[in-house]
C-alpha cells in the first residue's frame, strides 16, 4: 500500500511539470503563430504603426530608435569641413545620424533643405526625400517613377510625412523583406557579382538596408509626361557600374564628367560621397563571411519561445553581448577597447586628411587670385577632386573603421597622399605667382570657417526658422486630412536643431 501511495506520489510531482511545459510549449507557438500569419495590410501603407498592431515586439523595438535623439554639431567639432564644402549645402549644416525615428525631421529641419516658400522653391530636388520614408515607394507607386524625381524637394512636402518604416522593407501580403527603391535592382545588376534576381533571403538581410546606406548621385534624365511636356527628373541613381571600390566608383563619375557641385573657393568640380556602408561592408571581414546588415544591426531576441527580430537599428555596441560576443571571444571590456583603438586610427588619419585638403582648397584659391591659368590649375584639381572624394568615401558610411578597417585605412591613406601632390603643386604655382610664402587663413573654429567661405549663416537660419514656423506645419496638416499621417511616427518627439 505504502509503495503504491509513493509511486502515486513520484508520478504526480514528474508529470504536472511536464503538463506545465506541455501547456508553455503550447502558448509560446501559439504566439509564434501569430507572429508568423500574414495579416491584412493595405500595400505600401506608410503608417507604421498599423503594422505595429500586428508585429507588437518588432514595432515597440523600432520605436526605441527614438532614444537616439541628442544632436550632434559636426562641423563645430571639425570646422574644416566648412571649407572642403565650401558652396555645397553640408557646410551650411551637418550633424551625426539619429535613429530612424528622427530620419524625416531631421531632413526636413536642417539648412541643407532650405526654406521653400511653395512647391517650386528650395535648393533641393525631390530625390532628397528618397531613403527617409515609406511614402516614398508609396508616391512612385502612385506617379511613376521618372514624375516623382521631377520638381524641387517641396513639391512632396503634404505627401512625404512618416519616417522610416516598416513598409519601406517588407511586402505587406508576405511580410517578406522587400526591396522597394529601384535604383538598388539596377545598381546590383550593373555591377553584376549579386545580380537582384539571385539574391537569397540573407542577401536581402542587407539590401534593404542598401537601398539607403550605399553611395548614389542624381542622375538628370529627359522624359515626357501625358501631355508631352518635357521634364528634367533628378533620378537616385548607383554609380556601380565598374565596381563597388573608392577607385571603380571614382573612375565611373570621372568618365562621365560629372560632379555634384564646384568647389567656391578652389574651383575645383567636387564629388561628395554620400553613406556607401554596403560597398564598404562586403569589401570587410564580416560580408566576406556571409554576415548581414542585420545579423548586427538588428540581432534577434528571444522573449519566453518566441524570437524575433529586434528593429532597434543602431550600432551593435549597444548591445555587445547580444551582437559582437557571439562570434568573437574575450570578455566585452576587451572587445570594446579593440573598437576604441581602431576609431582612434580612422579619426588620426580622417583629421589629417581633412587638414591637407581645406588648406590645398584654400591654396588653390589664392593661386586663382594672383592669376593661375586653367592649364596649370588643371592637374591641381584633379588632384583635390580625388582625394577629398577618396576622404568622404572612407568616412561618409560612419561605420567604415567598423565594416572594413583595412580598406578605410588604405582610402584615407591615399586621400592623404593625393591632396599632398595637390599642395605640391600649389608650391611651384604659387612661388611662380611670388605668394611662396603663402599660408592658409585660421579654420579652428566653425565660425571661422563660415566666416572665410562667405557663409551668411545667421540669414539661413532665420530663413529656416521661418519655413519651419509656417510651412512645415502645413504639411503635416495636409497629410492628416490625406489619412496618410501616422502621429504615433511622432510621440514625444522634442524639437531640436544645432542652430537654434
Amino acid at each position: 500500500m505504502k509503495k503504491s501511495w509513493l509511486v502515486t506520489i513520484v508520478s504526480v510531482f514528474i508529470m504536472v511539470p511536464l503538463l506545465l511545459l506541455a501547456v508553455s510549449i503550447k502558448d509560446n507557438k501559439n504566439q509564434q503563430q501569430a507572429i508568423n500569419a500574414v495579416p491584412a495590410i493595405q500595400k505600401l501603407d506608410p503608417k507604421s504603426s498599423e503594422w505595429g498592431k500586428h508585429f507588437p515586439r518588432q514595432y515597440d523595438s523600432y520605436m526605441q530608435t527614438r532614444k537616439s535623439n541628442e544632436i550632434k554639431d559636426v562641423l563645430k567639432d571639425e570646422p574644416a569641413l566648412v571649407v572642403m564644402w565650401a558652396g555645397y549645402g553640408f557646410s551650411k549644416d551637418y550633424n551625426a545620424p539619429r535613429g530612424h525615428f528622427y530620419a524625416l525631421e531631421d531632413n526636413i529641419n536642417t539648412l541643407r533643405t532650405g526654406a521653400p516658400v511653395d512647391p517650386k522653391t528650395g535648393p533641393m530636388p525631390t530625390a532628397c526625400w528618397t531613403c527617409k520614408s515609406p511614402d516614398v515607394p508609396r508616391l512612385i507607386e502612385k506617379y511613376g517613377e521618372l514624375d516623382y524625381y521631377s520638381g524641387k524637394w517641396a513639391r512632396h512636402g503634404g505627401e512625404i510625412i512618416n519616417p522610416i518604416g516598416c513598409a519601406d522593407c517588407h511586402d505587406n501580403e508576405t511580410m517578406k523583406l522587400t526591396v522597394t527603391r529601384d535604383y538598388l535592382k539596377r545598381g546590383l545588376d550593373a555591377e553584376g557579382s549579386l545580380k537582384f534576381a539571385d539574391a537569397a533571403h540573407q542577401n536581402m538581410r542587407s539590401l534593404v538596408c542598401a537601398q539607403c546606406h550605399a553611395e548614389y548621385y542624381f542622375k538628370k534624365t529627359e522624359w515626357r509626361d501625358d501631355k508631352g511636356e518635357k521634364n528634367i527628373a533628378a533620378v537616385v541613381t548607383y554609380p556601380w557600374d565598374n565596381g563597388l571600390s573608392a577607385e571603380a566608383m571614382e573612375q565611373y563619375y570621372d568618365q562621365r564628367d560629372f560632379s555634384d557641385w564646384t568647389h567656391k573657393i578652389s574651383k575645383t568640380p567636387m564629388l561628395k560621397a554620400q553613406h556607401p556602408g554596403y560597398e564598404m561592408f562586403v569589401t570587410g571581414v564580416h560580408g566576406k563571411q556571409g554576415l548581414s546588415c542585420a545579423d548586427c544591426h538588428m540581432p534577434y531576441v528571444r522573449e519566453g519561445g518566441v524570437k524575433y527580430s529586434s528593429h532597434q537599428v543602431g550600432t551593435p555596441l549597444e548591445n555587445v553581448a547580444n551582437t559582437c560576443l557571439n562570434c568573437h571571444q574575450g570578455t566585452e571590456k576587451e572587445f570594446r577597447d579593440t573598437v576604441t583603438r581602431k576609431l582612434e586610427r580612422k579619426n588620426e588619419l580622417s583629421r589629417a586628411a581633412m587638414s591637407v585638403l581645406a588648406k590645398a582648397h584654400l591654396e588653390a584659391g589664392k593661386a586663382w587670385e594672383l592669376g593661375a591659368t586653367e592649364e596649370e590649375m588643371k592637374p591641381v584639381l584633379q588632384d583635390i577632386r580625388h582625394a577629398q572624394w577618396r576622404w568622404d568615401y572612407s568616412i561618409a558610411s560612419h561605420g567604415s573603421f567598423f565594416h572594413a578597417p583595412e580598406e578605410t585605412l588604405r582610402v584615407l591613406g591615399s586621400s592623404i597622399n593625393k591632396g599632398q601632390n595637390a599642395r605640391l603643386k600649389l608650391r611651384t604655382i604659387l612661388a611662380k605667382y611670388d605668394a611662396v610664402d603663402y599660408e592658409a587663413p585660421d579654420f579652428s573654429t566653425k565660425e571661422m570657417a563660415q566666416k572665410i567661405v562667405g557663409l551668411p549663416f545667421d540669414q539661413l537660419v532665420e530663413e529656416k526658422n521661418g519655413f519651419l514656423n509656417s510651412l512645415k506645419g502645413q504639411w503635416f496638416e495636409e497629410g492628416k486630412s490625406k489619412g496618410i499621417y501616422d502621429p504615433k511616427s511622432r510621440e514625444n518627439m522634442e524639437f531640436k536643431t544645432s542652430f537654434n
